[in-house]
């Protein structure tokens, strides 16, 4: 009985889905080309995205230009270490990676994040191989409000769920509302997010001595999750890596 409940929930999920297709012709959200199934993106995008491979620093997960051996670190990191243990993001922040993040980020179009999983299980394989939590960058409610969905969140739980690692989405929050980062310094960015997050006491115990992935869209600089791992740390977190989307890759 129970197989056939499944075999019927699974046969309605399939119609409901070719209805929703008719309706609503899936499109590529980064060029409106048609394309097979919601969330996929087309040939032309594709050709233009620019996913992260070796080599890579071992800290922040930055593309190198030289091939290494072992645990290589670029001259950031060697210069200044951040503090969580170590980044990873699926793609270079470009043009077309950037037009397919705002569209998820602000323009709803968060049917695409089934084409992010598989990117982000590569991007992060060795660090979700020993995660216990998955906690998203937190939005300020102000700005929650405004937005009606924290993007980083919605990465989490539908990660969380792909890989079977249970998810925080309320394990840090933003006690400080903050300016936007878009046009500041790298210096103006670490002053800007300081004391802006904390753990709430529910958690507090929760964390202790566990190893926490946090999750983001986009890497600029590190000065928010440097800072969210400062406070994780703080509170017993035992290892806290980085997973994102994209990183930005700026010119050496």
């Amino acid at each position: 009985m129970k197989h056939l409940c499944a075999q019927a929930q699974l046969s309605l999920k399939s119609v409901l889905a070719d209805g929703l297709n008719l309706i609503l012709p899936p499109r590529c959200p980064v060029t409106g080309d048609m394309v097979d199934a919601q969330g996929m993106i087309s040939s032309d995008a594709w050709r233009d995205l620019v996913f992260i491979g070796d080599p890579l620093c071992a800290h922040c997960g930055v593309p190198l230009a030289f091939e290494t051996e072992g645990n290589a670190r670029c001259m950031t990191c060697l210069e200044t270490p951040p503090i969580y243990h170590c980044a990873r993001a699926a793609l270079q922040y470009n043009d077309i990676s950037r037009n397919l993040i705002l569209g998820f980020k602000h323009g709803d179009k968060t049917h695409v994040i089934q084409s992010f999983l598989p990117w982000l299980k590569q991007a992060g394989r060795e660090m979700l191989g020993q995660a216990d939590y998955l906690i998203p960058v937190p939005l300020h409610p102000a700005r929650l409000i405004m937005r009606r969905y924290n993007q980083a969140a919605l990465i989490a739980g539908a990660l969380a769920k792909s890989v079977d690692i249970p998810c925080l989405p309320t394990a840090m929050k933003r006690v400080r509302a903050t300016p936007s980062q878009g046009h500041l310094t790298s210096d103006e960015r670490m002053k800007n997010v300081q004391e802006a997050f904390d753990v709430p006491l529910k958690y507090q115990e929760m964390i202790k001595g566990k190893s926490i992935i946090l999750i983001d869209d986009v890497l600029t600089t590190g000065a928010t999750v440097n800072e969210c791992a400062k406070v994780l740390y703080y509170h017993g977190a035992r290892q806290v890596d980085v997973l994102t989307l994209a990183r930005v890759v700026f010119d050496s």
